[in-house]
């Protein structure tokens, strides 16, 4: 998994980059990620009712705050920079 997805996700969720997400949603190889963002883009897009895109965003930040706690724990992880 690529920790660098999650923050992606977060920031342009965050920033209301959308073309950004679906550009990240192509390119990601977790396919929970990349489902997460299809079901949200979808319901902003073509959903009525409020509470349904609400819903969506935050199953979406959910799964990323989940797949981040799980990269901290994982002793195998490789990490991205080194300090020396």
């Amino acid at each position: 998994m690529n920790k660098v997805d999650y923050d992606r996700a977060l920031y342009y969720t965050h920033r209301s980059e959308w073309d950004n997400l679906l550009i990240l949603m192509v390119r990601t190889t977790d396919h929970f990620l990349s489902k997460k963002i299809e079901h949200f883009l979808h319901a902003y897009n073509f959903e009525r009712d409020y509470s349904v895109i609400e819903k969506k965003l935050y199953s979406l930040l959910r799964y990323i705050d989940h797949a981040n706690e799980t990269l901290e724990n994982d002793p195998n992880e490789i990490p991205m920079y080194s300090l020396s």
